[in-house]
């Protein structure tokens, strides 16, 4: 493999930066330390457009047919030179030279691969031929849409057993702002439903985020409706892990860029009090 010259960066998350087709590293901030991805959507197709997206030329579409046998070999490969190489002193900065997790992320909707139930065995498969920290964990980033399809919950039950984690996509509880920010029609009902069928199957998380539009953050009617159904999903006996709140880190590659800014820190961290004060955990990310 050729890993491209220069440092890794938190502002840095290129699905080539290996030179690879599915596998890529990243220094993740969420992750504190280092992220192997696996992109499975290289041919940048997702069922939703996020307008703070990060992907070139996104278009609307499912993951294509995945070459396992590469996609194996990929993964092996790097976790060679991760482990035995020189890529962690040459690219990665000192204070982030950890494996953190490998990460089911990438340019489109991971779950949209039919061969997901077979993607998850083959990272545990690989996984055990590794010394890799005990507690590296198996990240899948979803938007959570598929969730309902029976391949991806038995990857899902594969994944508990890799010291897996779901991090679902919720950045709008209210029907006109998922369809703002996500640019879907799906129901919130369906949405409670897929988030209740993940948490029962893996441990999971809700990631959401938050920014500033036309200069302006969420409003109260968001944040409240926010507020009341994570209230609700408690209540209703969901077990979520907590929630993942970051901003925007690097531009944005969809027609509403320019509208985009990170939110406050002050902002952020009173929402963050507010959710916490249900009782569940909050990560945050600046």
């Amino acid at each position: 493999m050729s890993p491209s010259a220069g440092r890794l960066s938190q502002d840095d998350h290129s699905r080539d930066s290996a030179g690879l087709t599915y596998v890529y590293p990243v220094v993740s901030r969420r992750a504190g330390g280092v992220s192997i991805g696996i992109n499975l959507n290289p041919n940048n197709a997702c069922n939703w457009r996020c307008i703070y997206c990060q992907v070139p030329d996104l278009k609307r579409g499912t993951a294509p047919v995945i070459d396992l046998v590469r996609l194996e070999q990929e993964l092996r490969d790097f976790l060679h030179e991760l482990v035995y190489g020189n890529f962690m002193q040459e690219k990665v900065p000192p204070e982030t030279r950890v494996i953190k997790d490998i990460a089911l992320s990438g340019n489109g909707e991971p779950t949209s691969a039919r061969e997901f139930e077979q993607i998850i065995e083959i990272i545990g498969r690989v996984k055990a031929d590794f010394p890799l920290p005990e507690e590296l964990k198996l990240v899948l980033i979803t938007n959570g849409s598929l969730i309902n399809r029976m391949y991806v919950q038995k990857g899902l039950h594969l994944m508990a057993r890799l010291n897996g984690e779901v991090w679902f996509k919720l950045d709008s509880v209210t029907q006109t702002g998922r369809l703002r920010i996500n640019n879907t029609r799906a129901s919130l009902q369906r949405m409670r439903d897929n988030l209740q069928t993940a948490a029962s199957l893996c441990p999971t998380w809700l990631q959401t985020c938050v920014f500033k539009l036309k200069g302006v953050h969420p409003d109260t009617h968001e944040t409240d409706a926010y507020i009341g159904f994570i209230r609700t999903l408690l209540q209703e006996g969901t077990q979520i892990r907590g929630v993942l709140l970051y901003t925007l880190a690097r531009p944005a590659l969809q027609p509403e860029a320019p509208d985009l800014s990170k939110a406050d820190s002050d902002w952020i961290k009173t929402f963050a009090d507010k959710i916490r004060a249900l009782g569940i955990p909050v990560r945050t990310a600046f």
